[in-house]
């Protein structure tokens, strides 16, 4: 069953502001693992307003702006703008607008024992030139209909197990050896500096981490110790303005009383 939000305790040493882990279910360890599969046309397109980094941005919008008279008659612009995944949309669950048409697969129902298949119906048969347009039901190697929820045997890892994930996204299963060497790894001598929160991962978070992925080795502190330590920033300069006597409003950066 798909799910909107998953959620992960990070273990943080507070002293020196540092995230170590974070202890994650299966549901976020399937997320991290199908980031794997997703497109290079979709991985730009989710992240065009998260400020992308590189020029595949502008090789993207080149293609968008490209009049359709210059592709060619049996070519798509969104077979590179928004490419099919190769998985379900539902265990994308924490991205949005991932294209997918994985539970329906199409035939041609004019050539008989047809070798073809294409999950795009408008597909010309290579054989007879007509459309492969009869729906099938596609299995995937571990015998699951792609167009029926998985239920426990979806997704990539067990249930039954908590995973650890690093902040550049090592994962390993968790163990309390695998945690106390981490501990003596980090040096970490005194256990009282060390805080539990937990946190929700949805849609926001899930983009965030796509695109730190791509461009950081702390891509679980940049997601979400700098977003709450934004927040509890943003959160005291409030407090301290609303208690000037006699002001009002919103305060700017450098405002002078």
């Amino acid at each position: 069953m798909a799910v909107s939000e998953v959620s992960l305790k990070l273990l943080i040493d507070a002293k020196n502001e540092k995230l170590l882990f974070a202890e994650a279910s299966k549901d976020f360890i399937d997320f991290l693992f199908n980031l794997l599969s997703l497109p290079m046309g979709t991985v730009v397109r989710l992240l065009q307003k998260k400020d992308m980094v590189g020029c595949l941005p502008n090789l993207y919008k080149s293609i968008e702006n490209l009049n359709e008279t210059y592709m060619q008659p049996n070519a798509t612009k969104d077979v590179l703008l928004k490419p099919i995944v190769a998985r379900p949309a539902s265990e994308f669950c924490l991205l949005t607008d991932v294209a997918s048409s994985t539970t329906r697969v199409h035939v041609c129902d004019y050539c008989s024992n047809s070798q073809y298949a294409s999950y795009d119906p408008t597909t010309n048969c290579p054989n007879c030139g007509n459309r492969l347009s009869s729906e099938v039901k596609f299995v995937d190697s571990r015998g699951i209909n792609k167009g029926e929820t998985s239920g426990k045997g979806g997704g990539h890892v067990k249930g039954v197990v908590t995973y650890m994930v690093m902040d550049d996204l090592v994962v390993t299963p968790m163990s309390t050896i695998s945690s106390i060497s981490l501990l003596n790894k980090f040096n970490i001598q005194d256990v009282g500096v060390l805080q539990e929160k937990n946190v929700t991962v949805g849609m926001d978070e899930g983009l965030q981490l796509l695109k730190e992925s791509l461009q950081s080795k702390s891509v679980l502190t940049n997601t979400f110790l700098r977003k709450y330590s934004d927040d509890a920033e943003s959160e005291r300069k409030l407090k301290t303005y609303s208690g000037r006597e006699g002001t009002t409003g919103i305060s700017c950066e450098g405002d002078t009383e």
